[in-house]
C-alpha cells in the first residue's frame, strides 16, 4: 500500500471513530476546553449574587413662606407647614449572600440608604423582601436579611491579605439593570485612598475590571471563586479604574453590624492643632502636613501606645494626615481593636507607634464636650433640639454668649433631636476650629459660629 493509500485508510479510521463516539462526546471535549478557571469561578458564584431594587418615598413641602425674609427658618422650627407632596424614587444595586443559613446578604450602604422597601432577586428568578440588619455609611457596607425559609446559595468568603498585584479578578453585578453581568480584569493596586464627597476613604482594592453604576455592592472574586472584595466606587471620568472594599476589612465591619447594627466610632484619645507656617518652621517641616498633638488623654489608646504632647502626627497607616479634619476622616476608616501604625515626628526624628483604637465612650464624649466646647445639654420634655443645661466658665460657649435654656437645633448642619445626637456630633466634629450652630432663644432662631481655640 502506497503513502496515498495509507493516508486514506487512516482518514477512514478517524472518521469511523468520530461516528462511533458521536457528536455529543466531541462537543463535551470542546466544552471541557472552554471551562477556564474564570468560567468555573463565575458558575460557582453567580447563583449567590442578587440584584437589589429599592424604593424610597421622598416628600417635598410647598413652602407658604417662600419669598418671605426668614420664612424658611421660621417654618422649619416653629411648625408652620404647607402642602406636602410625595413621590417614589427607585434605585438599583447588587449584593451577595455571605451566610445562607442566616439568609444574610452583604451590599453597600449607599445602595439601600433611605430605602422604604428593599427587594433582592436571584439569577434563577427568585425574589425576596429584604430587611436591613445593619448599615454604616463611613465604611459603605450594609447587611440585609432575606425573608423566607428555602435553601439559598452562598459565596465562599476568601482572604484579602494575600492578594497579588496583577492577579485576575472577576466583578459580578447588575450595571444599568442588566442582571449578573460579568467583567474581568486584574488587581491594579492595593491600599488605595480616595477622596469622596463623604470624606477620605482608605484601604481600597483598585482594579481595571469594569465597574459601572449598579455594580455597587456586588462581589469581586478571584479565579478560584473566593470573595475578596465588595465593589463600591468608580471614577466616572476614567477608564479602567474601579475600587472594592477588601473582604478582611468587611469582616471586621460585619461583626460590628451584626452585634450593634452599626460600627461604633473609635478614638485614639488625643487632640491637636493644624500645622501653620510658624509651626512648620519650628519643626523643620517642608509642608503643612500633619497635626501638632496638644493633649493625650489619660488611659486612652494613644497614651498607652506612647503618643506624647508635642509630637507631630504625620501619617496614619501610611496616609498623610491633612490637618485635624483629615485626621478625623482617617480615623473613621478603622474599627476597634484593629492595630494601626502612627508615624510621628519627635525631637527631629520620625518614629512609628502602634495603637489599637477603642470605641469612643458616650460618657467620656459628654465630659469632653463640656471641656472643649463648654456645653452640657439635656432633652427632657423637648420635641426637637437639645436644651443647654450648663455652660463652662471662660469656654467657647460662654464667649459666644450662649446661656442656660438656649435650644441647640443643629450643629454643623446636623439636626439634634436627642442627647445621643449631641454626643455623636461631638465625636464627629470634636477637632474642628469652628462650628456653625443653629440656636433658638425664645421664638427667634439664629445661626452662630462657635470658635474653638
Amino acid at each position: 500500500m502506497g503513502d496515498n493509500g495509507l493516508k486514506q485508510a487512516v482518514g477512514l479510521v478517524v472518521l469511523c471513530l468520530l461516528v462511533w463516539v458521536g457528536p455529543q462526546s466531541a462537543s463535551g471535549q470542546i466544552n471541557a476546553l472552554r471551562q477556564t478557571p474564570v468560567v468555573r469561578a463565575v458558575q460557582q458564584i453567580t447563583p449567590a449574587v442578587v440584584n437589589i431594587h429599592t424604593s424610597t418615598i421622598v416628600e417635598q413641602q410647598v413652602n407658604p413662606f417662600a419669598g418671605v425674609p426668614g420664612g424658611n427658618l421660621f417654618e422649619q422650627f416653629f411648625g408652620r407647614s404647607g402642602e406636602r407632596r410625595s413621590y417614589e424614587q427607585k434605585s438599583l444595586g447588587s449584593g451577595v449572600v455571605i451566610d445562607a443559613a442566616k439568609r444574610f446578604v452583604l451590599t453597600n450602604a449607599h445602595v439601600i440608604s433611605g430605602a422604604s422597601s428593599i427587594m433582592a432577586t436571584f439569577l434563577d428568578g427568585r425574589e425576596y423582601k429584604a430587611d436591613l440588619v445593619g448599615s454604616d455609611p463611613d465604611f459603605d457596607l450594609a447587611i440585609l436579611h432575606l425573608e423566607g425559609s428555602d435553601t439559598l446559595p452562598q459565596v465562599k468568603v476568601g482572604d484579602s491579605s494575600d492578594i497579588l498585584i496583577g492577579e485576575t479578578v472577576i466583578a459580578i453585578g447588575n450595571p444599568y439593570g442588566f442582571s449578573n453581568t460579568v467583567t474581568t480584569g486584574v488587581i491594579s493596586a492595593m491600599h488605595r485612598t480616595i477622596q469622596t464627597r463623604h470624606g477620605t476613604l482608605t484601604d481600597f482594592i483598585q482594579t481595571d475590571a469594569a465597574i459601572n453604576p449598579g455594580n455597587s455592592g456586588g462581589p469581586l472574586v478571584n479565579r478560584v471563586g473566593e470573595l475578596i472584595g465588595i465593589t463600591t466606587a468608580i471614577y466616572a471620568e476614567a477608564q479602567g479604574i474601579g475600587f472594592a472594599i477588601p473582604i478582611n476589612k468587611a469582616k471586621r465591619v460585619i461583626r460590628e453590624l451584626l452585634t450593634h447594627g452599626r460600627v461604633d466610632p473609635v478614638w485614639l484619645g488625643l487632640r491637636g492643632q493644624d500645622i501653620d507656617q510658624r509651626i512648620a518652621r519650628y519643626f523643620g517641616l517642608k509642608a503643612l502636613q500633619g497635626i501638632l498633638i496638644t493633649d493625650v488623654y489619660t488611659g486612652s489608646p494613644a497614651a498607652e501606645s506612647g503618643v506624647q504632647p508635642g509630637d507631630v502626627l504625620l501619617k496614619i497607616e501610611g496616609n498623610e494626615v491633612a490637618g485635624r479634619q483629615g485626621y478625623l476622616e482617617l480615623i473613621r476608616n478603622f474599627t476597634q481593636g484593629q492595630q494601626i501604625a502612627l508615624e510621628v515626628l519627635r525631637s527631629g526624628k520620625t518614629k512609628t507607634l502602634r495603637v489599637r483604637p477603642r470605641t469612643f465612650p458616650d460618657a467620656r464624649a459628654r465630659v469632653l464636650a463640656y471641656g472643649v466646647w463648654g456645653l452640657d445639654v439635656e432633652t427632657s420634655g423637648l420635641r426637637q433640639g437639645v436644651r443647654v443645661n450648663k455652660i463652662r466658665p471662660d469656654s467657647p460657649a460662654e464667649r459666644l454668649g450662649l446661656t442656660q435654656g438656649d435650644l441647640l437645633l443643629k450643629i454643623a448642619g446636623q439636626p439634634l433631636e436627642s442627647d445621643a445626637d449631641f454626643v455623636e456630633a461631638f465625636k464627629h466634629y470634636r477637632m474642628q476650629n469652628s462650628l456653625i450652630l443653629l440656636v433658638a432663644r425664645g421664638r427667634q432662631g439664629y445661626y452662630v459660629r462657635l470658635d474653638v481655640q
